[in-house]
């Protein structure tokens, strides 16, 4: 393990539960210090402020101590972000503008935020996106926009950030057995919709680890020239390779076959 005082200094958006704890486990091992950022009160061996990532004030009041305390900021992971299901017809539009706030907005946000602390100096900023904004889901159609929108900005960023060091990389997990799933709101009465979740709630609780998601954001964090985009999983590998070689009518009507 590095001394301490060389330690690089790891952001962690949405780090109390599923991905962003296992992944503020995993780097601790591995030698990072780690700070959290999260909505709800946390106690474990990394230092964790409460704040929602929508409050910009206060992300900047954290992000300015941290900097204070530190000096720097060698990775931001913006994980952060959750899911609502559900006919989009009988989908309202206050959860239609928050789940583009969470997910989309303040992730977009605090990667300018994250470049301001890293521009003298470089880092790297990684994206949690998903599969699904590949694969678009069907009664998941917000999230999968959002999610897709975070891949879009990640390769737009990166081209930006190029001149000050800094890195940028997107990461898309598959079928993952977190806290997620129980935690996605689905709305309206639709037969089919609930069906459809119901089939991607199982799929999601046989899926991969968190675990396995924390190391492939490990072994981006510490690679010196990191991919822009990495899927994590063969099944997830797999869907991406399937969607650059299929037409997307055809890759459409293998989705509804498995959805709808």
């Amino acid at each position: 393990m590095k001394n301490v005082n060389d330690a690089k200094i790891v952001v962690i958006t949405g780090a109390t539960s599923g991905i962003g704890l296992a992944t503020a486990e995993y780097l601790i091992e591995k030698g990072y210090k780690v700070y959290g950022i999260a909505r709800r009160a946390f106690e474990g061996n990394f230092k964790c402020f409460c704040a929602d990532v929508c409050d910009y004030p206060k992300i900047d009041e954290i992000l300015s101590g941290i900097l204070a305390l530190e000096g720097k900021i060698d990775v931001f992971i913006n994980n952060a972000g959750f899911g609502i299901a559900g006919a989009m017809n009988e989908t309202s539009p206050e959860s239609v503008q928050k789940i583009a706030d969470v997910n989309l907005t303040a992730l977009c946000v605090l990667s300018g935020k994250a470049v301001n602390a890293m521009k003298s100096g470089g880092g790297k900023i990684i994206n949690v996106s998903s599969v699904g904004g590949i694969m678009p889901l069907p009664y998941q159609a917000m999230y999968s926009a959002t999610k897709a929108g975070v891949e879009v900005f990640s390769r737009a960023l990166a081209n930006e950030v190029k001149p000050f060091k800094i890195k940028v990389s997107c990461v898309l997990p598959g079928d993952t057995k977190t806290g997620f799933t129980a935690a996605r709101v689905c709305e309206g009465e639709n037969v089919a919709a609930k069906k459809s979740v119901e089939k991607m709630a199982r799929d999601e609780q046989k899926g991969k680890s968190p675990k396995s998601v924390a190391k492939v954001i490990y072994k981006i964090a510490k690679r010196k020239n990191p991919p822009l985009r990495v899927s994590v999983g063969g099944v997830s590998k797999l869907e991406v390779f399937l969607s650059r070689l299929l037409s997307v009518k055809f890759l459409n009507f293998i989705i509804r076959k498995i959805y709808c």
